[in-house]
């Protein structure tokens, strides 16, 4: 791991910054050292970028410069991988770092327009910022989070802001823009363009042009820079819109007559080998929005001739080269793989042109491995016949797009005479499709396909392997695990690995799940598999947040006797211990049986919290943006954000776990009429035993007796907890069964036993148990109830107990006496200087410590329970 180190001469969090200083001479110096991190910040056109090239001339050794692209922004680890030339591994953090320390090693790494930078790169900077020397560039205003300013202002040796243009160097640069204009009219443009040289350049043009601006209104940087644009000649627009679009050096011929002007106007400047470099991409962007039709036509084609055959596709359908396009797409998948050749695939065809059925083919097989059935299904959707090999593909992509009817309909006019291969993947389409509409049929249909194939091959037998656990078959994991076992084809590999996980989810088996699931994710990651990458990172996610902390060290009671290992469905193995040596023996495939999340998954709920969040905020398929909506609004509601928690499930899409969230939510926040429905029929396994729990909750809560039935199908602590409501006895032991498999429903169990029996001593020590786990594991809402219900047995708290015994920190003191002030969230962020999701997090981290339910609960708990923390905080922050 990639662990950050101080750097010599570098105090590490104490950024100094410069507004007095040379920024030329104060970064040149700070960047003679091993290791540092300067930021120059600046306005548009303000001259960022033009000063980081002075800084990198005047710096020893050689640079790697790279840096953020407006249109490219959410491409994972892309500034970086720009700097050092290669793709890097953008997945994890500290690996990324790794990768470009260990090509920089003692050069410089320059960044620009680190607002348009991706997030794994920002992430990353604190980190390379101890190793390296890290020149970066940011134009201010951004949209960059709070935190992340934060945490370069803590890694920084300095922030510099670019200083404006001295009076006389600004009246220098009027000059030599417009001579002929007058004292009284430089001094106008002077005042206007505050000293930035974009603005006076164009300012200066306007003046002399005779024009008025547009209004007081409009910000004159982006108003000055439009006018100045539109009176450049045509060539010159071009070369520059050129510029903006490739976001790269380009060289002088690719430009055309129009560079000469460029230079005139001071928009490029030379960059390496004989390139030229625009001045601010911000100008170049522009430019591109100021092309006719024919410049457009023309500018994309001598794009197409730059750029490789990837990109050079893309302009040449641009610029109506169909044909051309489809040729250079089809080039440049042979050379790609993963998503990569998918979407090169996908993208030639959907040109208007003759397309080969067999590159329809091999784009839906492409598009189905990197886990986009919709696409692949799409692409073999035709007027006229493909042949039987599309059909069955097209039947595959239908099955995984959740369409089992019309995936049966496609296969159907495949012959028994067809070849081999195409014949099991009709007779897979056609099992997977019973399996989904009558899971008893699909049984017998299964013992006729395993007896037509002695040896079945890879997709026939995950297809029985998938029919093995819709029956609780014994053995159907294993079976499941080797079918998704790496090496083999990616579409039949990873459709097990999804069908593994879910199933573990189903068989509450969540640590089990999230282990395959991140796994499976880490695979999908090599080959650019984004659609299936981000499903698994979703679904580990949602079974970490679902299984939570289980073991907290110093919760001896929830550690397990080595000697007698638990299945983490709730049955206790009798066989007795494993014998030395089983688990290097064991077949191929099979699935690992921790009792606990392993350390590289994480069930740390801050990490699955912000890891989720960022996969809900993102186009991503609707299967991981279920999950990851789960996951996050789970914890935001365990923690006390039922707000946030309601907001980001009403935005979120029809999903099984959202469904349970949203039921969840509804009783977590009191109001028990909205939590009462029943799971629909298709939520299988876990999450039908969490409806049914939650609902019982909420007739509990509501005074209603009865006891409907229970569900079939479902994990045995679920079973046992509902069999508890059921008799009015037995919650404690449901509890222990729940104990390695979600720590949130043993709480509630604990909740159940202390309100329902009839003897206090042991209600009040269930109700003692259950505060006590949700305390130390951050359950707001459910140790608040457990604190209700002790104060039935007039047991009382003087205080609350505080997670981990932490004390509050400056900041969360400052916010929580906002709070209670009585401030709302977006005046406390302006008061302090910091977003409003800083202040939500602030709030959140100060209701686990001190145990709160709501954040007018902390507000007046700050003050009881740490009276002093103002003037002693555990930290300075």
């Amino acid at each position: 791991m990639f662990v950050p180190q101080p750097a010599d001469g570098v105090e590490k969090g104490r950024a100094q910054v410069a507004e007095d200083l040379d920024p030329l001479a104060c970064a040149a110096a700070l960047l003679h050292r091993p290791a540092a991190l300067v930021v120059l910040a600046g306005a548009p056109g303000s001259g960022r970028t033009t000063l980081l090239r002075r800084i990198t001339a005047a710096v020893p050794g050689p640079a790697h410069t790279g840096g953020g692209l407006a249109m490219l922004s959410t491409t994972p680890a892309l500034a970086l991988s720009r700097a050092v030339r290669a793709r890097l591994p953008a997945h994890d953090v500290h690996l990324l770092a790794e990768a470009v320390h260990s090509r920089v090693r003692g050069g410089l790494l320059v960044l620009d327009d680190l607002q348009y930078a991706d997030p794994a790169t920002l992430a990353a900077l604190p980190l390379l910022a101890t190793h390296c020397r890290v020149l970066v560039a940011l134009r201010t205003p951004h949209r960059l989070p709070a935190a992340v300013t934060d945490a370069l202002r803590a890694a920084g040796a300095a922030w510099l802001s670019v200083p404006p243009l001295d009076p006389d160097a600004a009246l220098d640069l009027a000059r030599r823009t417009a001579t002929g204009l007058t004292e009284p009219a430089l001094a106008a443009v002077l005042a206007r363009a505050g000293g930035n040289p974009l603005a006076i350049t164009a300012l200066a043009r306007q003046a002399a042009a005779g024009r008025a601006a547009a209004g007081a209104d409009i910000d004159q940087v982006a108003y000055a820079i439009a006018t100045a644009l539109a009176d450049l000649p045509r060539p010159a627009r071009t070369a520059l819109a050129a510029l903006g679009l490739l976001g790269r050096p380009a060289p002088a011929a690719l430009l055309g007559p129009g560079a000469a002007d460029l230079h005139a106007a001071g928009l490029v400047t030379a960059g390496p080998a004989g390139t030229l470099l625009p001045v601010s991409t911000y100008v170049a962007e522009t430019a591109a929005g100021l092309l006719d039709a024919a410049g457009r036509v023309e500018l994309h084609t001598r794009l197409a001739e730059l750029t490789p055959p990837a990109e050079a596709a893309r302009h040449l359908a641009a610029a109506g080269d169909l044909a051309g396009a489809h040729r250079l797409a089809l080039s440049a998948a042979d050379r790609a793989t993963g998503g990569d050749r998918a979407a090169l695939l996908l993208f030639a065809c959907d040109l208007d042109t003759p397309i080969d059925p067999r590159v329809r083919l091999a784009a839906a097989d492409a598009a189905l491995a990197a886990g986009r059935p919709a696409a692949a299904a799409k692409v073999l959707t035709t007027p006229g016949p493909l042949g039987i090999e599309a059909d069955v593909l097209r039947g595959e992509a239908l099955l995984q797009a959740g369409a089992p009817a019309a995936a049966r309909t496609a296969v159907a006019g495949v012959p028994d005479a067809s070849p081999t291969p195409v014949l099991a993947g009709r007779d897979r389409v056609l099992l997977l499709a019973e399996l989904a509409a009558d899971p008893a049929a699909a049984r017998e249909l299964a013992g006729k396909i395993a007896y037509r194939y002695p040896h079945p091959p890879p997709g026939v037998a995950a297809a029985l392997a998938a029919v093995q656990a819709a029956n609780h078959t014994p053995g159907w994991d294993t079976a499941l695990a080797a079918a998704a076992t790496p090496g083999g084809d990616p579409l039949i590999t990873r459709w097990s690995a999804w069908l593994l996980v879910e199933h573990l989810v189903a068989a509450g088996r969540l640590v089990e799940a999230a282990t395959a699931a991140r796994r499976a994710a880490e695979d999908c990651a090599t080959d650019l598999a984004y659609g299936w990458q981000t499903r698994f990172a979703a679904v580990a996610d949602w079974a970490a947040a679902l299984h939570g902390s289980s073991a907290a060290p110093h919760d001896p009671a929830a550690r397990h006797d080595p000697g007698a290992p638990h299945d983490p469905g709730g049955r206790v193995d009798s066989s007795g211990p494993a014998q030395p040596g089983a688990a290097a023996g064991a077949a191929p495939g099979a699935v690992e049986r921790p009792d606990r999340v392993p350390e590289e998954v994480g069930f740390d709920p801050d990490l699955v919290l912000k890891r989720s969040g960022n996969l809900a905020d993102r186009a991503v398929p609707d299967e991981a943006r279920g999950y990851a909506t789960a996951a996050t609004a789970l914890i935001e509601a365990d923690t006390g954000l039922l707000g946030a928690a309601r907001a980001r499930l009403d935005a979120g899409p029809d999903h099984p776990a959202v469904g349970w969230v949203t039921q969840e939510t509804a009783w977590l926040d009191g109001q028990p009429d909205r939590a009462t429905k029943q799971s629909p029929a298709r939520t299988p396994g876990l999450l039908a035993g969490l409806h049914a729990i939650t609902a019982r909750w909420a007739a509990h809560d509501l005074g209603v007796r009865g006891a409907p039935p229970i569900p079939s199908g479902l994990p045995a602590p679920a079973r046992r907890t509902l069999t508890a409501w059921a008799t009015g006895t037995g919650f404690t032991a449901a509890a222990d069964g729940w104990r390695p498999v979600a720590l949130r429903e043993q709480v509630r169990c604990l909740l159940a036993a202390g309100l329902t029996d009839a003897d206090p001593q042991r209600a009040v020590a269930a109700l003692l148990d259950a505060e006590r786990l949700a305390d130390n594991a951050g359950l707001t809402v459910l140790a608040g109830r457990a604190r209700r219900g002790l104060r039935r047995h007039h047991v009382h708290r003087d205080t609350r107990s505080p997670r981990s015994g932490d004390q509050l920190t400056r900041r969360e003191t400052d916010v929580l006496r906002l709070v209670a002030a009585g401030e709302p969230t977006r005046r406390i962020a302006g008061q302090l200087g910091i977003s409003a999701e800083t202040v939500d997090t602030h709030i959140r981290a100060g209701m686990r410590k001190l145990g709160a339910r709501t954040r007018t609960e902390a507000a007046a708990l700050a003050f009881a329970t740490f009276p002093n923390s103002p003037e002693t905080p555990k930290d300075g922050r």
